[in-house]
């Protein structure tokens, strides 16, 4: 599993964490600084999917040899 996967993943439960905080105390800020960690997070770990995805078919490939 990639690294980005693993950093990707914490970055959004981080931003939900930081989005509930932001919405029960009523501070629009910190809510949308998580929605936009969350973002980060998602495109981070789509990232660490496809960079998974590459090595897995160049692995299969090196096989079919």
């Amino acid at each position: 599993m990639d690294n980005d996967r693993i950093k990707g993943v914490g970055k959004e439960i981080k931003g939900k964490v930081k989005e509930t905080y932001g919405d029960a105390t009523n501070d629009t800020s910190t809510e949308l600084g998580g929605k936009a960690d969350q973002a980060v997070g998602k495109v981070q770990r789509k990232y660490g999917e496809a960079k998974d995805d590459a090595r897995e078919a160049i692995d299969n490939a090196d096989d079919k040899k």
